[in-house]
């Protein structure tokens, strides 16, 4: 099994030690870096400036969020990082939320997964670069025909850059079981959060109905990646440890979407964990160490991994039997070399 780094989010500004920590997770041997964006900073500019350090490492979106850049614009960001760091670029993209979109983008967030569709065929489109760039819509019809607010004057084109890879990777984030089977459908991997090894039937499920519909045009199934993003603490002890991660399943738990809409709790919440989702949630508005505390050390072991580098080797053990190929781990940087030792 792969092992990636994956960045996080920013809060109030860059993490600290970001670029150190991506080097270093190079020089390690991790298999590839991931970055992310919410309502802040982006995951495009800090993926090129960090990645500029490395030599080996996959460079990831974990992931770029769909509104953010109409289709082909993604794909010019896509075939720039490829062509700049020789062809180690895997694009990584999600629907986010509601909130966002429709809070922060000012898109509506309606049918999703159509939405997604049409998304990647055009920018699998731009990087085939086979003729100018047509899309029937209706989401993003190119060009932008005058009954949808265009002038008459836009014209089909081309990409004045060849791509260095027309298949690129496009991984999908995807939490629900609909989602699962598109990402298998029409992408190069899937892309889960809060993965359980616990729930690996189902998501096996939930991919093989998207493989029994793939174009024999796409990549085998069999080259198919499942890259989990996995939080990870060290610690004294499983506990201890344990308890470093559980304020930030409470954030996802509790402060995350909205109270009617929360894709991660949701997740969770089917892995067997709804009880425990809904009293932290009910909690999380009013008192954030004591959702935190609500959080079981149970429930953080079924979605992370915590403890000595030697019980997260053991623990790793569970997620080499499931369907997940990369492990894409969340971490404090300073881990990095205990975690290289452990589990690559």
């Amino acid at each position: 099994m792969k092992i990636g780094f994956h960045t996080g989010y920013w809060s109030a500004g860059p993490p600290p030690g970001a670029a150190e920590a991506v080097a270093r997770a190079d020089a390690l041997g991790f298999d590839s870096v991931w970055t992310a964006e919410a309502y802040g900073s982006d995951a495009l500019t800090p993926l090129a400036w960090w990645g500029a350090r490395t030599s080996t490492a996959l460079l990831g979106t974990g992931i770029a969020q769909l509104d953010a850049r109409t289709p082909a614009a993604t794909a010019m960001a896509a075939l720039t990082l490829d062509h700049l760091s020789g062809g180690r670029f895997i694009l990584g993209l999600g629907v986010s939320g509601p909130q966002v979109v429709e809070g922060w983008y000012g898109r509506p967030y309606a049918r999703p997964l159509a939405r997604t569709r049409e998304y990647v065929e055009i920018v699998r489109s731009v990087l085939a670069r086979s003729g100018p760039l047509t899309a029937p819509g209706p989401h993003y019809p190119l060009p932008l025909p005058e009954d949808d607010g265009g002038s008459g004057r836009g014209k089909a084109l081309t990409s004045t850059v060849h791509p260095l890879r027309a298949d690129l990777p496009i991984h999908l984030a995807a939490q629900g079981p609909r989602n699962v089977a598109l990402a298998a459908e029409i992408a190069d991997g899937w892309l889960p959060a809060f993965f359980t090894p616990s729930r690996d039937s189902q998501a096996r499920e939930h991919l093989a109905a998207g493989f029994d519909r793939r174009s024999p045009e796409r990549s085998p199934a069999s080259a198919f990646e499942v890259s989990a993003i996995v939080p990870v603490a060290l610690g004294a002890d499983v506990e201890q440890a344990a308890r470093l991660l559980a304020p930030h399943v409470a954030l996802y738990v509790g402060g995350m979407g909205s109270s009617e809409a929360n894709f991660h709790r949701e997740a969770i919440a089917r892995a067997g964990w709804a009880e425990a989702c809904e009293e932290i949630a009910e909690l999380y508005p009013r008192d954030r160490r004591a959702a935190a505390a609500a959080v079981p050390t149970e429930l953080v072991l079924d979605l992370a991994l915590a403890g000595s580098p030697a019980e997260i080797r053991e623990q790793a053990r569970r997620w080499e039997a499931t369907c997940v190929t990369r492990l894409i781990v969340q971490t404090d940087p300073r881990a990095l070399p205990a975690l290289a030792e452990a589990l690559l």
